[in-house]
């Protein structure tokens, strides 16, 4: 790994893409800024697709994806920095703890609508999902939908921290959101009885999982290299350890 070079001088990062990572970033660069006053680092949401797009017309330094790329969009330099279950999540409320794979798609198809069915309330479900673009919502897609689509009944929202509250402060509602996002506000449940902790996801045995990636156009240098550097550094993954995801230093043993 290249060492930091920023010197102090007066730089400025743009950053974007990813709401799922955009959390871990804004906390990242606080530290970064702490070490490197010098270089101001904006970070920005929008979506993953939006993202990799800023990165291809370099509207930004450093584009971030909650999703694999496509083949199209591999000519960008890409670093995985963690990787991220995604937990489905309900009310604290709640009384059910454990869904099979199966339920979710049926939830989110429109197929089963009532808790009942599923050992809980005669109450209606009230299912929650991210938007077109979202690398969540892609990687949800991926690995529960399987190819079946989300029913249009779901109440659509653009960030993790918008289907973190609905859910909170919905008793009846069902979303999905970055393992790394969950609060005492909500639950997540176990998946197949598998919970998206830290032991079940490095062990391989939580099936709902992918990667939290930064992306530039071109091979990085200046700020941009120190910035990427820092994020995989062992003072900078071990941040993102502390927040809940698995960080690369790890992935790698």
């Amino acid at each position: 790994m290249i060492g930091l070079s920023c010197s102090g001088r007066k730089s400025g990062i743009i950053i974007a893409g990813s709401t799922s990572v955009q959390p871990f970033m804004e906390k990242i660069s606080e530290h970064f800024s702490t070490l490197y006053p010098g270089v101001k680092v904006t970070v920005q949401g929008g979506g993953s697709s939006a993202g990799i797009q800023a990165t291809f017309s370099k509207t930004c330094d450093i584009g971030m994806s909650s999703r694999n790329l496509k083949p199209e969009e591999k000519k960008l330099k890409e670093f995985l920095i963690a990787l991220d279950g995604i937990a489905v999540i309900v009310n604290r409320h709640n009384p059910i703890t454990n869904l099979t794979l199966d339920q979710v798609l049926k939830i989110f198809t429109g197929e089963i609508t009532n808790w009942q069915e599923l050992g809980g309330p005669n109450k209606r479900i009230y299912p929650v999902t991210r938007e077109e673009g979202s690398g969540t919502r892609g990687a949800f897609e991926d690995m529960v939908m399987h190819k079946q689509a989300i029913s249009d009944a779901c109440l659509v929202q653009d960030s993790n921290g918008a289907v973190r509250e609905i859910v909170a402060n919905s008793p009846d509602a069902i979303g999905y959101i970055s393992a790394g996002l969950v609060d005492e506000r909500i639950r997540a449940v176990a998946l197949d009885s598998v919970m998206p902790n830290y032991e079940n996801i490095v062990a391989g045995r939580y099936q709902i999982v992918r990667p939290f990636l930064l992306l530039t156009r071109d091979e990085p240098s200046g700020p941009i290299r120190d910035f990427i550097n820092y994020v995989l550094s062992i003072d900078g993954q071990t941040t993102l350890r502390k927040v809940g995801l698995i960080p690369a230093l790890d992935i790698k043993k």
